[in-house]
């Protein structure tokens, strides 16, 4: 069975052999973990993953490939196989995670479209209490954006959020050869861990978010003029940190604490 890739789904499919079984290796799954896969394709992490594991969920949109996908796992698979044909950006995971009633958590992997990558992250981070690891193929562009550090042309709102809940850590990249059709960019497989110690200082999801998109709301701005709506400036010196500071200079750590004050001195 063949499938055209569809451009408006951002389908390139992975083929090369090598890099699926070092992705396969790097995740190291086991039977009784609780997979979701973003995007499945054709199947070519899938159909390794189901040697191994007793069930795997997998969220597809594109309802054409799904019978692909089954035809490619084989019918001796497809008992372990549970499809969700549906947006990944408007599936709740934390609802899904209730239904199977369990206190296992979440082990999300996935070759994520390029075009919405960057949504599917922040719709996932709204989940990052039941998630147990991430794994992603990721345009490189976005990985080295993810993992930025403070001062790096890269490092701005999609860095200080998922450094803030997670550990960071590009594993490898995979070229362009490594698909089809093959694609205009380079990509990169990153694992996300969540970091429960930034967490735990965190104090409200919704405020912390407000916080640092407002601040890189306008990169070329000093804090004093970006974040006057939200805080003062002496809730700025409070934190240790300068108004005329720009939000690219300031560490995730900084952050925090800067969120720390305004949450305390809302709440007094």
């Amino acid at each position: 069975m063949r499938h055209q890739a569809k451009k408006r789904f951002g389908q390139n499919f992975l083929v090369d052999s090598n890099i699926i079984q070092r992705i396969i290796h790097s995740i190291q799954p086991a039977q009784n973990d609780l997979i979701i896969e973003i995007g499945p394709g054709q199947g070519a992490l899938t159909r390794p993953l189901l040697e191994i594991v007793s069930q795997l969920y997998v969220i597809e949109l594109d309802r054409d490939i799904i019978p692909i996908l089954q035809h490619n796992i084989g019918k001796s698979a497809t008992q372990k196989l549970c499809v969700y044909a549906t947006d990944v950006l408007t599936f709740d995971f934390s609802q899904f995670h209730r239904q199977l009633d369990t206190s296992d958590k979440l082990r999300i992997i996935g070759n994520l479209p390029y075009n919405i990558s960057t949504p599917i992250l922040f719709h996932l981070l709204k989940s990052r209490p039941i998630i147990l690891d991430m794994h992603f193929m990721l345009q490189k562009e976005v990985v080295e954006r993810i993992a930025a550090p403070p001062g790096n042309r890269c490092y701005g709102r999609l860095s200080v959020m998922l450094q803030a809940y997670f550990d960071v850590m590009p594993l490898f990249q995979v070229p362009a050869s490594a698909f089809t059709p093959v694609p205009k960019v380079e990509s990169a497989i990153l694992r996300l861990t969540p970091n429960y110690h930034n967490s735990k200082q965190i104090n409200h999801f919704s405020q912390f978010e407000t916080l640092v998109r407002t601040a890189f709301s306008q990169r070329r701005k000093t804090l004093r003029n970006t974040l006057k709506k939200i805080c003062t400036n002496q809730q700025i010196e409070t934190a240790g940190l300068q108004t005329s500071q720009r939000a690219e200079e300031l560490s995730v750590a900084d952050f925090i604490r800067l969120n720390q004050i305004i949450h305390c001195q809302k709440t007094v």
